[in-house]
């Protein structure tokens, strides 16, 4: 008999989950399996993987074949990883999943923020540039006097102005 650790798939239309089973591979995908192992859902992000690696690990050691699949995610849990190294092919253990680390950024001090901006000139903006341009062409008006308006207004009180005539031609 063929045993495999695949997945079958349980849920509803268009929403799928799936759980990771031991089963003979003659059986069809969502068939009577021998024993449940874990869960796998897709859906959830991040996706959730549930195995239970010692029993991962037994059927393994008794010769269970894990589908391309149910490799990645026996990788993930750890369980292959321990597999691996109980049959010799690797020497270190790695207990942790096989999950990317990010780098931790290095820590910025307020004395080297303070030194680039030393050493950095100053950013000119263009709304800077613009307002300093409108400033000199346009000239300051001239402040008004209140003397020299009333002056202005007295000297044009005294001038009459001439009704404009039209000449008609015809």
């Amino acid at each position: 008999m063929a045993v495999k650790i695949r997945l079958t798939r349980v849920g509803r239309k268009k929403q799928p989950s799936y759980r990771v089973v031991v089963m003979d591979s003659r059986k069809p995908r969502d068939g009577a399996y021998i024993e449940q192992i874990g869960r796998y859902d897709p859906r959830e992000d991040p996706s959730i993987v549930e195995i239970d690696n010692d029993r991962a690990l037994d059927w393994l050691n008794k010769g269970a074949q894990p589908t391309e699949r149910a490799k990645k995610l026996l990788e993930i849990s750890g369980a292959w990883t321990r597999f691996r190294v109980a049959k010799g092919d690797i020497h270190t253990v790695d207990t942790a999943p096989a999950v990317e680390a990010t780098p931790e950024p290095a820590p910025v001090m307020l004395d080297d923020l303070q030194a680039e901006a030393a050493a950095e000139p100053a950013p000119v903006m263009l709304d800077d540039l613009q307002a300093e341009a409108a400033a000199e062409a346009a000239p300051e008006p001239a402040p008004v006097m209140l003397d020299d308006l009333q002056a202005e207004a007295a000297a044009t009180e005294g001038e009459e102005e001439a009704p404009e005539t039209s000449e008609e031609t015809t």
